[in-house]
């Protein structure tokens, strides 16, 4: 089923999101929610705060990238309680976009390896290193789950001159070709 992705301005997209168990309620079906509300909004990655769940779960398919990048076919995975161990690498700059955020896209700076503990949705726990563009997809949606945006990583000055942009995803006036629900207004589409 697709849910509606929750917009900029929900202060769920503001909160620290709390570790689920293994017998959280209707779990599989959620994860397939998301994949399929993801793909309905050409997406490479969903965190539950996204479609109005507080809780450590997040979903990527960065196979769009596999011509940009080897090893990306193919590569869906499934965090739930991730917890990112460490970041190294020299820093590099990436346009980076959201579902929740619409119509904004932003060069963002982020370390380009990664080591990540996290549970798949067989309930198996992990601990992998990611680089490239699949470590980058992994730190947007992490940082979903820990209650941050990629706007939060802009400059003040930059953010400043996006701000009406940004009020106006709030207020549900944006066009979007998937379901989204607005704080501002409370519609949905």
């Amino acid at each position: 089923m697709k849910l509606p992705i929750i917009s900029y301005g929900d202060p769920i997209l503001k909160r620290k999101c709390e570790a689920i168990e293994k017998d959280h309620p209707d779990l599989k079906q959620l994860i397939a929610d998301m994949f399929e509300t993801m793909y309905a909004a050409h997406g490479v990655g969903l965190a539950a705060p996204q479609i109005g769940r507080s809780i450590r779960l997040f979903v990527i398919d960065a196979s769009p990238y596999e011509e940009d990048e080897a090893g990306l076919e193919d590569f869906k995975k499934v965090f739930i309680n991730a917890e990112l161990l460490d970041e190294t690498g020299e820093k590099w700059l990436f346009n980076e976009g959201c579902l929740s955020i619409p119509d904004v896209r932003e060069d963002v700076s982020r370390h380009p390896t990664i080591r990540i503990r996290y549970i798949d949705e067989n309930w198996v726990e992990h601990e992998d290193e990611f680089d490239g563009l699949a470590a980058r997809i992994i730190q947007h949606e992490y940082d979903h789950i820990e209650g941050k945006l990629f706007t939060d990583k802009m400059s003040p000055l930059r953010k400043a001159m996006i701000k009406s942009k940004l009020d106006a995803i709030s207020r549900g006036q944006v066009d979007v070709d998937y379901k989204m629900k607005f704080p501002a207004s409370k519609r949905k589409r």
